[in-house]
């Protein structure tokens, strides 16, 4: 992750982005949302709080967690 203060801004300092949702997402917003900025950067942001905090990653850094989510890394989490 990141380390600057871009972490803390609220969604509204982002224009011109389109947020995407996964299609698994619960009904009651219990989900992330992922929008590709102009830098190739993603901004991540908690659907239940659309005006809240973004977290903005390199794509080499989320490349790094969905691998190593689909390889099960994380599945003690949530079991």
């Amino acid at each position: 992750m990141r380390d600057d203060t871009r972490n803390q801004d609220p969604v509204t300092t982002l224009t011109g982005v389109t947020w995407k949702k996964s299609a698994r997402s619960g009904a009651v917003g219990n989900c992330v949302e992922l929008a590709r900025l102009d830098n190739g950067e993603i901004a991540v942001r908690n659907s239940r709080f659309p005006d809240g905090p973004t977290l903005i990653y390199t794509r080499a850094e989320l490349a790094a967690f969905l691998a190593g989510a689909k390889d099960g890394e994380f599945d003690d989490f949530v079991s």
